[in-house]
């Protein structure tokens, strides 16, 4: 219940408004948030990197619905490309986008369009895309940018949200060769009519798309934080031969740290989903929707002062 309110108040203005003027939300939103500019966010990479992790950077904004913003969304990734291609890093670090961000609420061809910029910039700077995955409103519109982009941009990669009644037929289309599949629960309010609400059925469901991912031919990210889901996917994996280099686990910035070095250490690909940006708000209320001790967090500062 508490998950369903703070995911409708990530879109409330009035709640924006009310949760952004608390003294302490930056210092919150500072576990979460890697920075405001790209400068931060680059400080985080160097970090990150550096200790073994990858990365992917999401810069935040979403639901745009006016042109100039949408361009300069796409102006902010590609400058992050160009910062990030002295780095040498690779794919060690690459970009998520949500298409919202870039044009997709205003026309399909404009977010195509944009999105494929991004692409060309990343492929300049010897890196990959993934498409970030919005509400279930979106999953057709988000799925078709993707085999367009697929035809220039092959290793571009997309998120497919587990709590969705729909993904699993969608994952036995995308598990192919090539094809680079981040496994996420959902961090969307949707209708019991289009997507699983019980934390069971969405972990069994999660569950059965793993088994679809790790046993097609593609590259599954296994976006989860859950010890349980991380052994299924080991096990998963090893039941389908899969070396270690075959597929990667995926954290949030800020969340789970300590697990995020012991898979690093243990030989496995950990890639850090590292946000930045002004643009906090819709991501920072997700972030407390999804688990419990998030929320706990932010009371405790707020007592704090």
């Amino acid at each position: 219940m508490l998950g369903q309110v703070l995911l409708a108040a990530s879109r409330s203005p009035l709640a924006r408004r009310a949760v952004s003027g608390f003294p302490v939300t930056r210092r919150v939103v500072d576990r979460f948030v890697a920075g405001e500019d790209a400068g931060d966010a680059l400080t985080a990479v160097r970090r990150l990197t550096g200790a073994g992790l990858t990365v992917t950077l999401d810069h935040l904004g979403e639901e745009t619905r006016d042109a100039r913003a949408a361009a300069e969304a796409v102006k902010a990734y590609i400058s992050m490309l160009d910062a990030l291609r002295p780095l040498g890093l690779g794919t060690r670090a690459e970009v998520s986008v949500k298409l919202s961000a870039v044009g997709q609420m205003l026309d399909h061809a404009m977010a195509l369009d944009h999105a494929g910029e991004i692409c060309a910039a990343a492929r300049d700077a010897g890196t990959t895309v993934t498409l970030d995955m919005e509400d279930h409103t979106t999953v057709d519109s988000t799925l078709s940018v993707l085999r367009s982009l697929r035809a220039d941009f092959p290793a571009t990669g997309v998120a497919v949200q587990a709590c969705l009644r729909r993904s699993e037929s969608d994952l036995r289309d995308l598990a192919r060769e090539g094809s680079r599949v981040r496994l996420v629960k959902g961090a969307y309010a949707e209708p019991a009519s289009v997507a699983f609400r019980r934390r069971h059925e969405v972990d069994l469901a999660y569950v059965r798309c793993l088994r679809v991912l790790m046993e097609g031919k593609g590259y599954p990210m296994v976006a989860t934080h859950d010890d349980r889901l991380i052994g299924v996917a080991e096990m998963l994996a090893d039941d389908n031969g899969r070396e270690r280099g075959s597929f990667e686990f995926q954290m949030l910035y800020g969340i789970r740290t300590d697990k995020q070095a012991e898979l690093a250490r243990g030989g496995a690909t950990v890639r850090v989903y590292v946000p930045y940006g002004d643009d906090w708000y819709g991501y920072f209320m997700r972030r407390l929707a999804e688990r419990p001790a998030n929320v706990a967090f932010f009371l405790r500062s707020l007592r704090s002062k």
